[in-house]
């Protein structure tokens, strides 16, 4: 798992718009807030993506995207995004390969039922590309407000 203060790992991944989108487009200029979830259209990760995207002129004040990635197609992120008019980018790390870089991806288990999935996973990167915050099994309600605490803090 990530740490604060180490160089946060590189991503190219396509968004709901099928448009290549890198953490380094952002370096020098923006801090982002990378959120991991598990699937489209679930009622966490509605809620969570209804939050951020509430707050996202606020986060936008303080020089800050806000980006999520799933393991969802873009064209299930586009229609995840429509549906509910989320303001926020939705990445599709369709092969796994960022989630295991950030260490999201892991061994859940829910009704007593063992299985590999996207731990609820969220992390604060600075202008410079150096990781604030690495938050792993985060609750939805609630999280984009902590988050937006947590960025005015940079």
């Amino acid at each position: 798992m990530l740490e604060q203060k180490q160089p946060a790992p590189e991503f190219a991944l396509p968004n709901q718009d099928h448009k290549p989108v890198t953490l380094s487009e952002y370096r020098g200029n923006k801090n982002v807030v990378l959120y991991f979830y598990p699937r489209d259209d679930t009622p966490g990760c509605t809620i969570e993506a209804n939050e951020f995207t509430a707050l996202v002129d606020e986060f936008g004040r303080l020089d800050t995207v806000v980006i999520g990635v799933s393991k969802d197609s873009c064209d299930s992120h586009r229609a995840f995004r429509d549906k509910y008019g989320f303001g926020v980018e939705l990445l599709a790390d369709t092969t796994g390969e960022v989630c295991e870089r950030y260490g999201v991806w892991q061994e859940k288990e829910k009704n007593g039922v063992k299985k590999m999935g996207i731990v609820r996973s969220t992390f604060l990167i600075d202008k410079q590309g150096v990781l604030v915050e690495a938050l792993y099994g985060v609750t939805a309600e609630g999280h984009a407000q902590d988050m937006l605490d947590r960025a005015r803090q940079l």
